[in-house]
């Protein structure tokens, strides 16, 4: 059993071992791993990097992939204290050598990737045995405050920042998403997201914490996969990001339905989802938990909604994800503001970052232990909170506070396949900001006055774009965030 008093969800992983040790934990293709397994090899993996000579406190780029070896060393390095800095193993090489530059770690694990800046490489090694105690040995000590991971934002409003989880934080927020959605021993989850980023690394740490079975696949790309996963193993959940229903909707219209009365739950995350796609969803399945997130890496799955609990009031983001956790909405002052007056959400809870790697990068971060999340929005009068957009990405029109993701759902309300808005100096000097509108080209031919009429009646005037330009895509992020940096350029 882990001595590992610092990581609850070792700890769980550990008792699941003992309590149901044939019960399986991971499935990758045609192998199997079930808990017993997965603790010994979890063990095994750690003493390999013990002989390395790594220590609590050092740091390893982990770059993920959908693959059992992974998950071994990222438990690994928990139980030893070693520090997790995951990446994509596609990331662009300006981004590696940036995180590389900046937490300097002691070696980099990869399947995909050579040496990078001098780093020693090291394969991912898959134990095959089942034998982790050839010798007794003494864990080091580690504190439940200890950083675990190191993850990196995606930078779509500035240079990436480094966000430092807890062995507590990590637990506190798969505590927190479980209870909220429900997943226990008895669910099966397909594992579609990528293991590199926090909403897909977030799903493993759960369902390994419930004691329940996570089925990894390779992606979403190749929908009939998926679908007979779904079916060969009868899942009864999976999580998604907006972006990923967009690509189900478009390419298998409601096929999906077919599994409506086996999927238990779906998580969904990351992104904002349209309202027409939310009650799309409701319908297709009508006794499935449809729960969406709110968060960032720094505050992850901060809150929740459920749709067809909340069917009234499809436009909110939720509210706290647990009682562990708490929300409010602050002026520039750090001062509550009364409900229905926007202003910016800040967090706080046990999953919440205490600190960015980078000690600049905390300036301006936190109001006292209140994390800002840099999320514009408002609370009401029944506790829910809505989301206007990000606080940097607001548009400035003569002292008028106006959120480009609110011209953006307008604009796609006409039947624009894509859109994104920025702010952009005032042609005439008046205002100071105006918003410019970029269009995603289709065989539509509307042109920009026909778009302009519409929108005086969806838009007070000084929310009516001044600019216009088509494109042939807006830029996103793989998780569907609008990467308005490169629209600026």
């Amino acid at each position: 059993m882990f001595d590992a008093p610092h990581s609850i969800l070792l700890c769980e992983i550990s008792r699941h071992a003992i309590e149901t040790p044939d019960k399986v934990a991971l499935v990758e293709g045609d192998f199997q791993v079930t808990y017993a397994q997965l603790m010994a090899r979890i063990e095994q993996t750690a003493r390999a990097l013990l002989a390395l000579g790594l220590k609590p406190g050092d740091r390893i780029v982990l770059a993920a992939q959908k693959e059992l070896s992974f998950v071994y060393h990222y438990f690994a390095a928990h139980l030893l204290g070693v520090v997790n800095v995951v990446v994509d193993v596609a990331s662009p090489r300006d981004r590696l050598d940036y995180i590389i530059d900046v937490v300097k770690p002691s070696a980099l694990f990869s399947s995909g990737l050579e040496g990078v800046n001098g780093v020693p490489c090291y394969s991912f090694n898959r134990p095959e045995s089942d034998d982790a105690h050839s010798a007794d040995l003494t864990w080091p000590t580690v504190d439940v405050n200890d950083v675990a991971d190191v993850m990196f934002t995606t930078g779509t409003t500035g240079v990436p920042k480094g966000v430092c989880l807890t062995h507590a934080n990590i637990a506190g927020s798969a505590s927190n998403t479980n209870g909220f959605i429900g997943t226990c021993s008895d669910d099966i989850e397909a594992l579609a997201l990528p293991l590199s980023h926090s909403f897909g690394l977030g799903r493993l740490r759960c369902v390994l914490m419930a004691g329940a079975t996570l089925v990894l696949v390779g992606n979403f790309a190749n929908l009939k996969s998926f679908f007979s996963v779904l079916d060969a193993w009868h899942v009864s959940g999976f999580g998604m990001v907006p972006a990923v229903w967009q690509y189900i909707k478009r390419l298998s219209g409601r096929r999906i339905a077919r599994f409506a009365e086996q999927l238990k739950y779906i998580e969904i995350g990351s992104a904002a989802l349209p309202l027409e796609d939310k009650r799309l969803l409701m319908e297709i399945f009508p006794n499935t938990r449809l729960c969406m997130h709110y968060g960032l890496t720094e505050a992850s799955r901060a809150m929740f909604t459920e749709f067809h609990a909340n069917a009234g009031n499809l436009e909110a983001v939720g509210r706290p994800a647990s009682s562990l956790v708490e929300a409010s909405i602050r002026d520039d002052d750090g001062n509550l503001v009364a409900n229905g007056v926007d202003g910016e959400i800040c967090v706080r809870g046990n999953m919440v970052t205490r600190s960015y790697f980078k000690p600049q990068d905390n300036a301006g971060s936190f109001y006292g232990d209140w994390f800002r999340t840099g999320d514009w929005g408002h609370r009401d009068d029944e506790g829910n909170f809505y989301l206007t957009g990000r606080k940097k990405e607001l548009i400035n029109v003569g002292g008028e506070k106006v959120s480009p993701a609110t011209i953006e759902d307008a604009i796609r309300s006409l039947g624009i396949a894509d859109c994104a808005c920025i702010a952009v100096p005032d042609p005439n000097g008046v205002l100071g900001e105006v918003p410019k509108a970029f269009l995603q080209k289709d065989d539509n031919q509307v042109t920009f006055e026909d778009i302009k009429q519409q929108l005086t009646q969806l838009l007070p005037p000084h929310e009516i774009p001044v600019e216009w330009e088509w494109v042939d895509s807006i830029p996103r992020t793989s998780s569907g965030k609008i990467q308005r940096l490169k629209l600026k350029q």
